[in-house]
C-alpha cells in the first residue's frame, strides 16, 4: 500500500488534500431560531442521507425559572414519543464553590415515551441559558436501533454550572424522522438550533 503525502511543510501552508484523501465533514441542514416557541421542532433533513446527524444548540433560553431543557423522537408517526433507554449523570460547581457528580436516575429512561432530559433547572434571568450538542446515528436504519449521545452545560437558575452526559438509544427499529425540543414548561423564549449532517 503506498503513502499519500500532503505536499507542503507544515499544517498551516498545506492548501489542499491529495485526490485520494476524502476531506468529510459537516454540511449545515437548517437552522432555527427561538422565540417565544412553544417547541423547535426538525421535520425534514432527517433521512438516509447521512449516518450522523449532529444538532447544536446556543444559548437557549427558557421563558420559566429552573426549567429542564427536553427532546424528544418521533418515529413515523404524528407524535414524538420514540421508546428510549437511556443513561443520565452530570457534574456542577456552584459559584459558592460546592461540587458534585453523580448519576441521576429520575431523569434516564427504562423504555419510556417520555421526554429525554438534556439540561437540568436553567435559569431564566437575562444572562441564564443552556447550550450543548445532539449527535443521533443512522436514524434511517429499519434493522437498528437509533442511538443518540447529548452533552450540554446550563446555567441553572441557583447559580451553578451543570455538565450533562446523556446517552442512550430509541428502541425502534422503525426510522427517526423527527425531533423535537422543548422545555418542561413555558417557552423558549430564545436560541438557536442548527441541524448538521455528518459526511
Amino acid at each position: 500500500m503506498a503513502l499519500l503525502f500532503a505536499n507542503n511543510n507544515s499544517l498551516s501552508a498545506i492548501t489542499s488534500l491529495p485526490a485520494s484523501i476524502s476531506g468529510g465533514g459537516m454540511t449545515l441542514i437548517s437552522t432555527q431560531t427561538a422565540s417565544s416557541s412553544s417547541t423547535i421542532s426538525f421535520t425534514s433533513g432527517i433521512d438516509s442521507t447521512y449516518d450522523e446527524y449532529v444538532f447544536k444548540f446556543y444559548d437557549i433560553h427558557p421563558s420559566e425559572n429552573e426549567k429542564n431543557f427536553q427532546v424528544n423522537f418521533r418515529d413515523g408517526g404524528t407524535d414524538y414519543d420514540a421508546v428510549k433507554t437511556s443513561t443520565y449523570f452530570q457534574a456542577y460547581h456552584t459559584e459558592s464553590d460546592s461540587t458534585s457528580l453523580e448519576y441521576v436516575t429520575a431523569r434516564d429512561n427504562a423504555q419510556s415515551t417520555g421526554i429525554q432530559i438534556i439540561g437540568n433547572a436553567i435559569g431564566n434571568a437575562n444572562d441564564e441559558s443552556c447550550a450543548g450538542t445532539l449527535q443521533l446515528f443512522a436514524p434511517s436504519s429499519t434493522t437498528f436501533v437509533k442511538h443518540y449521545i447529548m452533552r450540554s452545560n446550563s446555567y441553572n437558575g441557583s447559580d451553578y454550572s451543570i455538565d450533562t452526559f446523556v446517552a442512550g438509544y430509541c428502541n425502534t427499529t422503525s426510522a427517526i424522522d423527527g425531533v423535537q425540543f422543548s422545555f418542561a414548561s413555558g417557552n423558549i423564549d430564545s436560541g438557536v438550533i442548527k441541524l448538521y449532517g455528518i459526511s
